[in-house]
């Protein structure tokens, strides 16, 4: 059971070897797995470490912001359907506008350094916190909160002990979603706004000097740093909501 979940990468790389050993696909733009791991492994050993590093701390403040502005203006509006229904459709356009199209404004008002690729990224996924955040509020299930009101519970103590705890699951639904937007955010903007160092920007100079093993190696690194910051979460949600 243990190995089931290396089934998916092991047909992965079976899939990369066949079509780069039959030449599919031009060999120059589309190298051999283990050519793609030698690039990632001598970019690693030079200099590339510290564009992950730049990348992920990026990633984590900005992650954090939006769980700090996301999680509890949910749990507000949430808790009051009325108060949900009269900016539901705010939320809704906020979260339909593309971060790319919010991009502009944010370097006007926070300038082209690290500031400005966070908050474009914090905000783009604080709506993605908070949408979630509120829904898993308003559908709290009923009968225990009815039950302790019963009990004699009071609106606060109904709040913390159920209607909080409730609203867990969909929260981490949110926040998972929103972690993966920020990485993405945060290389896009690496990318095409400008940066001096992080994944992003080393994605684009593989491009640059057709260094296409080391391009590769660059998407892999980018897959495997979501992959691994998903992971952290998905252990988080396990210790925190392991009823559900």
């Amino acid at each position: 059971m243990r190995w089931r979940g290396l089934v998916g990468p092991l047909l992965l790389l079976l899939a990369w070897s066949a079509s780069a050993h039959y030449r599919l696909i031009d060999p120059f733009f589309f190298p051999e797995p283990l050519t793609t791991l030698r690039a990632l492994a001598r970019m690693l050993a030079h200099g590339t470490a510290r564009d992950v590093q730049a990348t992920v701390l990026k990633t984590v403040w900005a992650f954090c912001l939006a769980v700090a502005a996301g999680v509890p203006a949910g749990l507000m509006l949430g808790s009051s359907p009325r108060a949900y229904r009269s900016v539901e459709f705010l939320v809704d356009l906020f979260r339909s506008i593309p971060p790319t199209a919010m991009f502009p404004l944010f370097l006007l008002l926070f300038g082209i350094g690290d500031a400005g690729k966070i908050s474009v990224a914090a905000f783009s996924s604080g709506v993605i916190v908070l949408f979630n955040t509120a829904y898993g509020v308003l559908n709290a299930s009923q009968a225990r909160i009815r039950a302790a009101k019963l009990m004699g519970a009071g609106r606060l103590a109904v709040f913390r002990h159920v209607i909080f705890w409730e609203s867990l699951p969909q929260t981490f639904v949110g926040l998972r979603t929103a972690l993966s937007f920020c990485l993405l955010v945060i290389i896009v903007t690496e990318m095409f706004i400008g940066s001096s160092v992080g994944v992003g920007r080393a994605i684009i100079d593989a491009q640059i000097t057709y260094d296409i093993p080391g391009l590769y190696a660059m998407i892999l690194l980018a897959g495997l740093i979501g992959y691994a910051l998903n992971r952290l979460l998905a252990l988080a949600e396990r210790r925190l909501v392991r009823w559900s």
